[in-house]
């Protein structure tokens, strides 16, 4: 395909780098710097341009473009593109926008802003941190099979049971996979013999209650039944978080320091329990009992605060911590001084995107390390390789890089097995390495 990205910030630039291998890729941005960058560090055609003007548009040739990605910082600019983008183009059109309202809107009417699909940042991101918090010690969780399958990815700390032994051993949970260990940013696919090493990242695919018990052998100290958590900042994404905690049934803290913001949340949400305060006063995190917490979800207004309260509320006795990172390269710099999770929304949406793109050849996506392995959930047809014999025989006929982590048959889980045989119109979900990617797709 032949996909135009509006914007080279981190989405648009992350955008670009993830589909640059399998599509052709423009990329239009106002900034030369930018444009001269992108252009060194990725195999695309960069473009200085305004993706709301129709001349630079058509100088990028929009007219030939089968997708195109309004992913700048500003909504209303992101809005205009794509309604731009339709006057010259029938070009599949998807936005990224920050403010819910949009979404809002753009969900009763589809279509509108000349958008065919809206992404939602604070939205993804509240999304992506209720799933952690639902599945305590994951440092990522992704559903497919409607739910019926779940792929989560757990790092395995020096005192874990797990950490020396091998897979063969750590192996006795039924419906559950071991799809790869991630060591050093690079993705390991395990054999019976592999032995997970402390620090490794242990990504399982399964049915969600053998997910959830292997949560709890990768890390049997931690608490696996959440309740009590508190949410530091009144951002629009911090409500989310709320709101989408109410819906699980909690009833989460949250802790605001401007007094109207705070009112306005108290408000809004009926189940939450609202402090007007300051959350980087260790005295004030103390006399709350915020050290009680199963989780401290960090959403201020910088990174350097999020840091500073994540690290605050271990220190006074919260069992885990995720802390929003901003900027990207803090992630791993959070992760390593003592935060469990950092989420980076610029990351989150990136990864939404490209697995949108990409669903037009499977019906889900994960990405577990950019431009390295991801999990496919296919739909087989009647002429796969899979189909119609024991998939022993089948993986035979694939590449190395390929493993079938669970199988959904007519809205059941189904454990696969060497002697298992895939059936038309099953659902397989599978980890494949970035170098397997287009011949297993095919073959599926």
């Amino acid at each position: 395909m032949r996909i135009l990205v509006i914007g080279a910030g981190e989405v648009g630039s992350s955008i670009a780098g993830s589909l640059a291998d399998a599509h052709e890729i423009v990329v239009l941005d106002v900034d030369g710097d930018r444009v001269d960058s992108l252009t060194f560090e990725h195999d695309v055609l960069a473009i200085q341009g305004d993706g709301t003007s129709l001349d630079d548009l058509e100088a990028a040739e929009v007219e030939a473009a089968d997708v195109v990605i309004a992913s700048t910082d500003e909504d209303e600019t992101n809005l205009v593109a794509c309604g731009t983008v339709k006057t010259v183009s029938d070009a599949f059109t998807i936005a990224r926008v920050e403010q819910p309202s949009f979404l809002r809107t753009w969900q009763r009417s589809r279509g509108v802003f000349g958008v065919d699909f809206m992404v939602c940042t604070d939205l993804l991101t509240a999304q992506a941190i209720v799933r952690i918090v639902g599945l305590p010690t994951a440092r990522d969780v992704d559903p497919f099979a409607n739910g019926l399958v779940q792929m989560a990815e757990f790092e395995v700390d020096a005192d874990s049971p797990l950490a020396g032994q091998t897979v063969a051993e750590a192996d006795t949970f039924d419906a559950l996979t071991f799809a790869a260990l991630v060591r050093d940013e690079e993705v390991v696919l395990p054999r019976g013999d592999t032995v997970i090493e402390a620090d490794d990242q242990v990504v399982v695919i399964g049915r969600p209650d053998r997910v959830e018990a292997f949560a709890g052998a990768v890390s049997p100290e931690a608490e696996t039944d959440v309740e009590d958590v508190v949410v530091v900042g009144g951002s629009t994404t911090a409500y989310q978080v709320a709101r989408l905690l109410e819906e699980r049934g909690l009833s989460p803290t949250l802790i605001e320091q401007d007094e109207a913001r705070a009112r306005e949340l108290a408000e809004d949400l009926p189940k939450t329990t609202v402090l007007q305060h300051d959350a980087t006063d260790r005295d004030f995190l103390e006399r709350e009992h915020i050290g009680d917490a199963d989780f401290v979800v960090s959403m201020l207004d910088s990174d350097e605060k999020n840091l500073l309260v994540a690290l605050l509320s271990k220190r006074v006795g919260a069992a885990r911590t995720v802390a929003v990172a901003d900027n990207p390269q803090y992630v791993s710099l959070f992760q390593t001084v003592g935060v469990d999770v950092a989420v980076n929304p610029r990351e989150v949406t990136a990864e939404d995107i490209t697995r949108f793109t990409r669903e037009r050849q499977a019906e889900n996506v994960a990405i577990i390390e950019p431009e390295k392995a991801e999990v496919l959930e296919v739909e087989v047809g009647p002429e796969s390789v899979l189909v119609g014999r024991p998939i022993r025989e089948a993986v035979a006929d694939l590449p190395a890089g390929f493993v079938i982590g669970a199988i959904t048959r007519n809205g059941e889980f189904v454990t696969p097995r060497g002697d298992t045989v895939v059936e038309p119109n099953d659902h397989v979900v599978a980890l494949v390495t970035n170098e397997a990617h287009d011949e297993v797709a095919d073959q599926l």
